[in-house]
């Protein structure tokens, strides 16, 4: 089954949300159908602020050596396209394509000196419609924050942009921050588009997702992030205890 038609299924598909090799393995081992690379655990394990910190040639190294140990179908996190220029954009996601990438989140914001800020819709549109023309077999995952920038009304502009950008060519559209049924059943009736949602404290379970229409489920950076919690506490443990046997507790589990 393509990528494409993975967004089309019944159930929706849950994507692992990657930053190295090491984890995309470990993601083929439990048997997950596609992989993604987050855009912030790559920043953090490189040392890196999330928003394009990382440099395009640093993320494509991450992302060959990923492509190096896992055939899945996978789509890259290249946030706002790592260039100043829609032609940049187009030429960065025609190289992932040379490693076999077979999708890309794109966001219509961008992170500055910290901040995040909206492109407005008409200018982003047009940038998508290139990016559409030059790249006709990536699935374009378009991103849109309206619902993690709290804004004052979320759905209604969130509502506006799903419905150009299916109009001037996404695949898909991500909404990160949303959680309640209401919004994301109307998300999924008003848009024409696979919609994709991100792990969230108090987002429902899959079953629930399913049934309100959701096509995709993402990650993000927060498997990284619960990682990172238990190597430190693991780091602890060795240091209070001047002892390795808290390393080798898993091995009872197996």
């Amino acid at each position: 089954m393509n990528f494409n038609a993975l967004h089309h299924q019944h159930a929706p598909l849950l994507i692992a949300n990657v930053w190295d090799a090491s984890s995309a393995l470990a993601a083929q081992d439990a048997g997950y159908l596609a992989l993604g690379t987050s855009s912030a655990a790559i920043a953090s394990m490189l040392g890196y602020d999330d928003g394009e910190a990382v440099s395009f040639e640093e993320l494509f190294f991450i992302v060959t050596r990923i492509r190096a140990v896992t055939m899945l179908p996978l789509s890259v996190d290249l946030e706002a396209g790592y260039s100043e220029t829609t032609r940049g954009v187009i030429e960065n996601i025609q190289r992932l394509a040379t490693l076999g990438v077979v999708g890309i989140n794109l966001e219509d914001s961008r992170v500055i000196r910290g901040e995040r800020y909206a492109e407005a819709v008409s200018t982003f549109a047009l940038k998508l419609e290139d990016v559409r023309d030059a790249c006709p077999d990536m699935f374009l995952n378009i991103r849109t924050d309206a619902f993690l920038m709290n804004h004052a009304q979320a759905l209604d502009e969130t509502l506006r942009r799903g419905q150009c950008y299916q109009a001037h060519g996404a695949d898909g559209f991500f909404v990160p921050g949303v959680t309640q049924d209401e919004d994301i059943k109307t998300l999924v009736r008003e848009v024409g588009l696979p919609l994709n949602v991100m792990c969230m404290p108090d987002l429902a379970d899959f079953d629930a997702l399913a049934a309100s229409g959701v096509r995709r489920i993402s990650m993000g950076n927060f498997v990284h992030s619960a990682i990172q919690t238990q190597l430190k506490d693991l780091l602890f443990t060795i240091q209070n205890a001047q002892s390795f046997a808290g390393v080798f507790s898993h091995e009872s589990h197996r």
